[in-house]
């Protein structure tokens, strides 16, 4: 052993501890043992650790099973793992046992030296820190927690802006005629405010689909210890903590209503990422979407032009690319790849204990930051600045072969085919076409092929065939 290092036991033995480190011989071998990815859990998963156990502390004096003095110590030292200050002090790789188990007596040990050096005196990390508590139940309750705090303010917050965002270019865009595609083909006018509001429609779906999952993700493990049963710890120890964490996170958590269920799956955090996988889904779509109504800007659509924020090639002078596009469909098809490990976690619960839970916490919280962040960047980088090239998206429907379709009711499907096939074939507009090859009026054939009233719906074209 070296002047660098310092010598602990735990219950396997001795093990050399670096002398600054405030974990102890447990960490150290998880260290070693685990090198595996070089990552540890998010800081947000260990932050909720510490407001655990800051809980755990609060909870425990009020029931009388720690003095004062310890209690407080032990709350400040939990309190300063919650607000990130120690966590260098947390290095186990995120690939480690399947229950967190290394994870939380990494806690557990670091916060009873500090709590150590705050009262003058030892802290026990096993009957004190971690009093009436398992990791089996800590951990799950941690990974919820986490969730939750994240889902509301970072998530939900940056969905409602791009949901802003969308609806704002959808209002202002409202009056603007554009063709639209169906099968990447030309089809019916629409408005592209009609376009946009359907994407701001998307995500206010999105939103109620993340909220949809918070109640299940309000059911905390705790007090169940081992196994579920509660063995160890006080009978109201679980719903009192559910109450204090959510004092002290600011919103509601509840006891599970069924703790064998709490600790032997992971069915909510599943449902939650499925949520996830879905709002990853919707920005994909509106983001490519978004990039092909930009292409161009000769040779495209370029019906929009997004924002000039980043060259795009390093060989194409002047070109700009749709990055933020391409930077969310990538935070998109991450998200997805979350889902199928997180999917395939839950799965992996068997009898009494989930055994991936720091894998599914590292997915779960991934995705949650994520997809905040891209929401944000999407919003305020490539929606917020997007300008409409109106005379663009004009000409493109008025030769559009498929502006024949509003003549169907007037002249029947067949007749308003072949006047769609001479307006693709010679190039020429239908509404010339309409007048050279069928008997409707002047009046009749502008008010049918009047591109805005096609974009409102259920007005009558004046009756005649179907289609």
């Amino acid at each position: 052993m070296t002047a660098e290092y310092r010598e602990e036991k735990d219950s396997m033995g001795e093990m050399n501890v670096p002398k600054a480190a405030r974990y102890g011989a447990q960490t150290q071998r998880a260290v070693e043992n685990f090198q595996i990815s070089g990552q540890p859990l998010p800081g947000h998963v260990l932050h909720a650790l510490g407001l655990v156990k800051a809980a755990a502390a609060r909870v425990n004096l009020a029931l009388g099973l720690l003095d004062r003095p310890t209690a407080d110590a032990i709350e400040k030292a939990a309190r300063e793992v919650r607000e990130g200050r120690w966590d260098a002090e947390f290095p186990i790789d995120v690939f480690q046992s399947g229950s967190g188990t290394s994870f939380n007596m990494n806690a557990n040990v670091v916060i009873a030296n500090r709590a150590a050096e705050i009262l003058g005196r030892r802290v026990h990390p096993n009957d004190q820190v971690n009093l009436g508590q398992s990791s089996n139940d800590v951990i799950p309750s941690v990974l919820h927690v986490s969730a939750v705090i994240e889902i509301e303010r970072d998530l939900l917050p940056a969905l409602e802006h791009l949901r802003a965002a969308l609806a704002e270019k959808a209002k202002v865009w409202d009056h603007v005629i554009k063709t639209g595609r169906t099968h990447l083909m030309d089809a019916t006018p629409i408005r592209l405010g009609q376009e946009f509001g359907g994407y701001a429609s998307q995500v206010e779906h999105s939103i109620a689909r993340v909220r949809a999952v918070l109640p299940d993700l309000r059911e905390l493990a705790i007090g169940g210890t081992a196994v579920g049963t509660g063995l160890n710890t006080h009978p109201e120890f679980g719903r009192r903590m559910a109450d204090e964490i959510g004092r002290l996170a600011g919103t509601t958590f509840v006891e599970a209503a069924n703790h064998f269920e709490a600790q032997g799956a992971q069915d909510g955090a599943a449902w939650a990422s499925g949520a996830l996988n879905t709002v990853a889904a919707s920005l994909m779509k509106i983001a490519n979407d978004v990039r092909l109504m930009n292409s161009g800007p000769r040779c495209g659509l370029a019906e929009i032009t997004l924002p000039a924020i980043h060259p795009g090639s390093s060989i194409l002078p002047g070109k700009v690319n749709p990055v933020i596009c391409e930077a969310v469909i990538q935070v998109g098809a991450q998200v997805m790849g979350n889902h199928v490990a997180i999917t395939l976690g839950a799965q992996w619960g068997q009898l009494d204990l989930n055994t991936m839970l720091p894998l599914i916490a590292r997915n779960l919280l991934e995705s949650i930051q994520l997809l905040s962040g891209a929401c944000r960047a999407l919003a305020d980088k490539t929606i917020a600045g997007a300008v409409a090239n109106e005379e663009t998206c004009r000409g493109y429907v008025e030769i559009s072969p498929s502006m024949a379709t509003a003549l169907n009711p007037l002249i029947g499907y067949d007749q308003a085919a072949e006047i769609a096939k001479q307006s693709f074939k010679t190039g020429r507009p239908v509404r010339a076409l309409a007048r050279e090859m069928t008997s409707l009026g002047p009046e009749e054939i502008e008010r049918a092929l009047d591109p805005r009233r096609q974009t409102e719906p259920g007005l009558d074209f004046g009756g005649g065939a179907g289609g």
